[in-house]
């Protein structure tokens, strides 16, 4: 099963030039349309959000990961063995906190190059290509070579930061909910948030923090929108206070 994550916009025209490639050569495969409003060449961001979300994808599956504001420059393509799932994209950030996090992981640089490679539509031409040869069951050999690691390591610290706004207006951060106490105040735009278990727990347009489904800490608001209310942004810092 093949997974895009990507910050290319649905309503655009490039989701759907790598899903040709895809279904080329790879035609058997399903293919899944996991997020293209990805955090705008906002790597560290999305960088978070892909280790949480890729916790959801079944064993065995490969994705093709594309939030690359360098595209066409010095930096690496790269695929990402971690716990058994493939991940290809660019070396800059991206798929380091997933790797950090990982029980097992192992490194590729891409050295393969397609006889037409766009400058700057490398998901296109470069990373579906290799997406869909892992997922014939063609592993990176002859078309990679091992490397001991990445060459932009963001590491696997949580980000005290708004790393996604969905759209309605919660805003989801970089901090693993499991290590924040339930009695603990988040503070976003000088508003002290208390924790909820789920929006029916608060009056209608209140604003609190809660565990969401892919456990990191949300902001949230019952039947309002919490980045409106608050003003809130991709990048705003946030802080745990304790006691």
């Amino acid at each position: 099963m093949i997974f895009l994550f990507t910050d290319f916009g649905a309503a655009d025209l490039y989701v759907g030039q790598v899903k040709a490639v895809l279904h080329q050569q790879a035609r058997d495969v399903p293919v899944i349309d996991l997020l293209h409003a990805a955090p705008a060449f906002n790597v560290r961001a999305t960088a978070h959000l892909l280790a949480a979300l890729a916790q959801q994808i079944p064993p065995g599956s490969v994705m093709l990961v594309v939030v690359d504001p360098g595209v066409g420059g010095a930096r690496d393509a790269v695929a990402l063995n971690a716990d058994g799932n493939w991940f290809v994209g660019p070396d800059n950030g991206l798929l380091s906190v997933l790797a950090n996090r990982a029980r097992t992981r192992s490194y590729w640089r891409i050295t393969w190059r397609p006889e037409q490679l766009s400058a700057s539509f490398h998901g296109r031409d470069l990373f579906a290509p290799i997406v869909a040869a892992i997922a014939r069951g063609e592993y990176p050999d002859g078309k990679a070579e091992a490397i001991a690691g990445l060459g932009v390591d963001l590491g696997a610290t949580d980000l005290d930061e708004i790393i996604y706004i969905d759209h309605y207006g919660n805003a989801f951060t970089g901090l693993r909910a499991q290590v924040v106490p339930r009695d603990a105040r988040i503070i976003a735009r000088g508003e002290r948030l208390k924790h909820a278990r789920v929006y029916s727990d608060v009056p209608t347009g209140e604003v609190f923090w809660y565990e969401n489904s892919l456990g990191l800490v949300e902001l949230a608001g019952n039947a309002c929108s919490a980045a409106m209310k608050l003003g809130l942004q991709i990048g705003q810092r946030v802080a745990v206070e304790t006691g």
